[in-house]
């Protein structure tokens, strides 16, 4: 069983800085994509950034400038850092990690955190 669990979220007054940290676990032979996706009040998910096993990152055009996406393989954890955030960057954000696991390790499964919530408000 894997899990992947969030962190770092909270209450942040606008152009502040948050940390989002995302650690997958359990019985994990790869992790290939990684991402991270918010969901505001209201409306659907969308994607924030994503990250190859080889470091190649793409972001939405909203947060291009001000969050970056990384990750440490060696940990199976992935990062989003956040800057300058904005009042619509409120959301609960979560990460998603393409995954395999020793009982099935060409199979990749789309694999979800809990989410963890980001309120920008002063």
């Amino acid at each position: 069983q894997v899990q992947l669990v969030e962190s770092g979220g909270g209450l942040v007054q606008p152009g502040g800085s948050l940390r989002l940290s995302c650690a997958a676990s359990g019985s994990i032979f790869s992790i290939d994509d990684m991402g991270w996706y918010r969901q505001a009040p209201g409306k659907e998910r969308e994607l924030v950034a994503t990250i190859t096993n080889n470091g190649r990152t793409n972001y939405a055009d909203s947060v291009k400038g001000r969050f970056t996406i990384s990750r440490d393989n060696a940990k199976n954890t992935v990062y989003l850092q956040m800057n300058s955030l904005k009042p619509e960057d409120t959301a609960v954000y979560y990460c998603k990690g393409d995954i395999s696991t020793y009982y099935s390790p060409r199979r990749y499964l789309e694999m979800w955190g809990q989410g963890t919530l980001v309120t920008v408000s002063s």
